[in-house]
Formats: C-alpha cells, sequence, structure tokens
C-alpha cells in the first residue's frame, strides 16, 4: 500500500497569524511537522502543500518536498485533492501544518483495513481541552465511526454526574482517492459551515469517517498559548 503524506500550509491564519513559520524550539512549526511526519516508515512520501512563495521558500531551504497549490483552496482537504491529482497513491494522509507532536501510525494502521474510505484519529480528552472550543470533541458508535465533531463540550453530561467520556479529535485524516472526489463534487455542508470542520461534509453525505483512538495526545496551535505550550513540550523531551 502507497501511502503519501500531505501537509497542507497556509500563511494566513486569523487566531495566530502567520503560525506556520512561527518559530519552536528555535525552528519553524513546519519544519517539526515535516521531520515527524517523515520518522513515520509506514509514508512513503511526505509533501507540503501551499500556495504561498515564502513557505515554498522555507522548504526548497530546508530540503523539504513541496507543491504549489491554488489559493483558492478553501480547506486541507482541498489541497490533499490537488496533490493527488498529481501524485498517485493508495492512501493520502493529511497532516495538519499545525500540529507538531504528529504520530500518523496509528492512522495508516486503520487504512489497511480496504472498506475504509475516511479515518480520522481521537485520544481521551485531557481536563485543559474539555471547554476548549479550539480542541474538537468527537462522539463515535460501537464500530468506531463518528456520530459528530464539534467545538463545543460533547456529550453533553446533562445530569452533572461526571460520567461523560470525553475524546478529543486530533488534526489528522485519511482519504482514497474516491473519497476525495467525492468531498470535491460536494457544497460546503451547512454543519461544516455552522462549526468551521471540514469532516462534516463527509458526514452529512452520507461517507462513514472511522476512527482508531490512540493514547498520544497532541497540540494543535491555534493560540498564542497553544504555541507556548507546545514549546514547553518539546524542550522537555
Amino acid at each position: 500500500m502507497h501511502i503519501v503524506a500531505v501537509i497542507p500550509a497556509r500563511i494566513a491564519s486569523t487566531r495566530l497569524p502567520r503560525k506556520i513559520l512561527r518559530e519552536i524550539a528555535g525552528r519553524p512549526m513546519l519544519a517539526w511537522v515535516y521531520e515527524a511526519a517523515r520518522k513515520s516508515s509506514a509514508l512513503d512520501e511526505v509533501i507540503v502543500a501551499t500556495d504561498s512563495g515564502e513557505i515554498m521558500d522555507v522548504c526548497k531551504k530546508h530540503g523539504f518536498a513541496a507543491r504549489m497549490t491554488s489559493p483558492d483552496c478553501k480547506s486541507g482537504t482541498e489541497r490533499v485533492y490537488e496533490v493527488s491529482r498529481e501524485v498517485k497513491a493508495d492512501v493520502y494522509i493529511n497532516v495538519q501544518g499545525d500540529e507538531p507532536l504528529t504520530r500518523p501510525d496509528q492512522l495508516v494502521a486503520l487504512m489497511r483495513n480496504s472498506e475504509v474510505q475516511v479515518g480520522t484519529l481521537r485520544t481521551p480528552c485531557a481536563d485543559i481541552d474539555i471547554d476548549n472550543p479550539n480542541a474538537v470533541k468527537c462522539v463515535a458508535d460501537a464500530n468506531g465511526r463518528a456520530l459528530y465533531f464539534s467545538r463545543a463540550t460533547i456529550p453533553f453530561d446533562r445530569d452533572q454526574t461526571g460520567s461523560s467520556c470525553y475524546f478529543k479529535h486530533l488534526g489528522f485524516y485519511a482519504y482514497r482517492k474516491p473519497a476525495l472526489e467525492k468531498f470535491m463534487s460536494w457544497p460546503e455542508s451547512s454543519l461544516e459551515q455552522s462549526e468551521r470542520l471540514e469532516q462534516l461534509r463527509f458526514l452529512e453525505n452520507g461517507i462513514p469517517i472511522h476512527v482508531a483512538e490512540t493514547p498520544f495526545d497532541t497540540v494543535g496551535v491555534d493560540t498564542e498559548e497553544d504555541l507556548r505550550r507546545v514549546d514547553q513540550i518539546l524542550l522537555g523531551r
């Protein structure tokens, strides 16, 4: 099974400007993401997908494989699709450019099942992230298929029993080419627009997302606080 990891990387970010090039422990965040992905023996290729000449220059400087994608792409999934039109693979892994603690191996294992068209990861939610809207929560059925993703705290503990188990969605996806083609054929869905979560387009159109659980948490960098948190983790290694 030939597996290509794609790192969508854009320079614009509303919550943390230029975050992909912000330094963590003295190096651009993109370098941490790329090199973490390259350490995975399960990945045959790792490619940065960007619409920024500045990011492309950084990739050239560090020797990272990179491709220019359209500035009209509205999501990372759309950038992965553009790469899939030129680079053949059995599975494409979307590694978010703001996830410097990436560990994609368990997601690759999920895609060994040929029936899985779209896969992702979740992990038990740390207390700090339960009410954090930047940490997306995920609920799944008994067969490991996602029921919903939300920035809200789900499931809602109505009776405040403290028995609810929360799972944090990790920003990694795996797709087969037909699923990517279907995604691109559909307009943005209403839930996708409301939550600003692109994966909801699959669920609203009846494509199941299979979810693997991992004990390894990551920190998606969306704020200055996230940046400091990751910096401390990486410096402490």
